[in-house]
């Protein structure tokens, strides 16, 4: 009797005790999204802080976000105070979080070191990694859809 008792256990334990060595593995990647002026060195990209003129860029959706009239706008554009802002030689922190904009105070007081320095990152424009080819803007950007041979035939070709 022990020995049955003892199997049913070994039993119910063994199916339902659950692996250790499940993995849960979730990549989020948006080379390609980001603008040539951004910093090299981060798959992934949520927002860029500018200090030096106090305004966002958001990468997914491609806007910058900056306060006006009392309130955070998004746009395609900089506001006209800052249309000849070089965004090649201007400083960007990379923040990853939700709406970032709604930390700016924060923001403003931690990143306040890299105000008016000039920028002293690579920039994917002046990046040499191939994986920053699809970043539009990139010198080494190609404009043919990945996955098709590009005219190159199939590879079959043995001449």
């Amino acid at each position: 009797m022990k020995k049955i008792i003892v199997a049913g256990l070994f039993f119910l334990l063994a199916t339902t005790k659950q692996s250790d060595a499940q993995v849960s593995v979730n990549l989020n990647i948006n080379i390609g999204s980001q603008p040539a002026w951004g910093p090299v060195g981060y798959d992934y990209v949520e927002y860029y802080y500018l200090p030096d003129i106090e305004a966002y860029y958001y990468v997914p959706g491609q806007q910058f976000v900056f306060f006006s009239n009392g309130r955070w706008v998004f746009s395609a554009y900089l506001p006209a105070v800052y249309r000849n802002y070089n965004l090649y030689s201007g400083y960007k922190v990379v923040i990853n979080q939700p709406r970032a904009y709604q930390y700016f105070n924060s923001h403003k007081i931690k990143y306040a070191g890299f105000k008016g320095k000039g920028n002293k990152q690579i920039i994917i424009r002046n990046s040499n990694d191939p994986k920053y080819y699809v970043v539009k803007g990139h010198p080494k950007h190609s404009h043919k859809s990945p996955g098709r041979n590009n005219g190159r035939g199939n590879g079959r070709n043995r001449h």
